[in-house]
């Protein structure tokens, strides 16, 4: 397959099959692949990109088809994006969320697609992003994506998501101090699911209580309690997507270079490293000191406040070498890694606050190789990272 054969303006016309093509070659990097990203790009930014992740457990997939329904029913035209995880054995998934999603996807207004994670980590899959541009380019809105079963350190949807949707189960009780720093700080809304289980409410109570969640422009991020299978909290949870989408507008991961001019770059660098290293699951390359100055003089030139976090040591394995940076804008929006994303999630909250504070921080973290594996992490060894407010 290449390029030549995929119609962009049967894309844009709304033709399945020309979608369902397009798919199939950014998904797998096939020849062309490249060309025809760079073409859709012209298009997009006019979708709002819906980040949904949470536990393995949590209901993702269900609350989704839920999601789906009531989109429908007001007409609006959505695409989904489903990450399963593959097997560490055979490489292979099972797809289950489009399973789960079978009725919300009867509508010809609906467009599901089902990937593989195919070993990469983060919660999303290496072409992930090539696939969201698609269906912005394509006319969809909102794009749904919803991440594998996600641990603590799987954020990497919060670079392309406008609104982060963290689904909990209930009966979290001291978990939600465990895993704050992490996942649940990523959370522009945070939905506790089935809940028309006894531990429901109380675990929406323990969120909206917990000390050091992130907050958005000040505010705190708001609990809501849903039960998908039913319905209920559903319109609620929709209103409040919709009104976070008027709030911070679209096109976030093309703001931070996810789609425009570095995404490809990005998408580049990350194929070079699986050709040398083929099915190795890798962090992302970082952006270049340049585009992450560049990025911060543009923040400050807009009154926003900025933060800056740099690697100035590290101990064992670690996928980010001293001195590379981590800049934070006053919302959370960020450029850089300072671990590939293990640790990112904590120390942008920690950013976050020390624009808030004006006070610098010392970070440690670590972790075993052999704990690594055992709570999810990317990496294992040890990371010490500053954080600053700029100017």
């Amino acid at each position: 397959m290449n390029a030549e054969r995929i119609d962009v303006e049967a894309i844009l016309g709304g033709s399945r099959g020309a979608l369902a093509r397009a798919a199939t070659l950014l998904e797998n990097d096939r020849t062309g692949a490249s060309v025809l990203h760079e073409e859709l790009l012209k298009h997009c930014g006019r979708a709002h990109i819906v980040g949904i992740t949470g536990a393995p457990g949590a209901g993702k997939s269900t609350l989704v088809n839920a999601l789906l329904a009531a989109l429908d029913r007001s007409g609006r035209r959505c695409a989904v994006l489903a990450v399963d995880p593959s097997s560490p054995i055979t490489g292979g998934a099972l797809l289950g969320d489009r399973v789960r999603m079978a009725d919300g996807g009867d509508s010809e207004r609906t467009f599901i697609r089902s990937v593989s994670s195919r070993g990469h980590l983060g919660g999303l899959s290496r072409t992930a992003g090539r696939l969201i541009d698609l269906f912005d380019a394509a006319g969809f809105d909102p794009v749904l994506v919803e991440t594998v079963g996600a641990g603590q350190s799987e954020v990497e949807i919060a670079r392309f998501a406008d609104t982060s949707v963290v689904v909990c189960p209930p009966g979290l009780g001291d978990e939600v101090q465990a895993i704050k720093a992490g996942i649940l700080e990523i959370a522009d809304l945070l939905v506790v699911n089935k809940g028309d289980l006894p531990a429901a409410q109380r675990t929406a109570h323990d969120l909206m209580t917990a000390p050091g969640l992130r907050r958005r422009g000040g505010g705190q991020v708001p609990v809501l309690v849903c039960t998908a299978t039913t319905g209920a909290g559903v319109p609620e949870l929709l209103d409040r997507i919709d009104e976070h989408a008027q709030a911070v507008g679209r096109g976030r991961r093309l703001r931070q270079g996810q789609g425009q001019g570095q995404g490809q770059a990005v998408t580049q660098a990350k194929a070079q490293v699986e050709e040398q290293a083929p099915g190795a699951a890798v962090p992302p390359p970082p952006a270049t000191d340049d585009e992450l100055f560049e990025r911060v003089r543009a923040w400050r030139a807009d009154g926003r406040g900025v933060a800056l976090a740099t690697v100035v040591r590290t101990w064992g394995s670690s996928p980010r070498a001293e001195g590379s940076h981590l800049a934070v804008e006053q919302d959370g929006g960020f450029i850089g890694s300072v671990s590939g994303g293990c640790v990112e999630g904590a120390v942008i909250s920690e950013a976050v606050a020390a624009i808030a504070d004006g006070k610098p921080r010392l970070l440690d973290f670590g972790v075993t190789d052999e704990q690594a594996w055992a709570v999810g992490l990317a990496c294992g060894g040890r990371v010490q990272v500053y954080v600053e407010r700029v100017g």
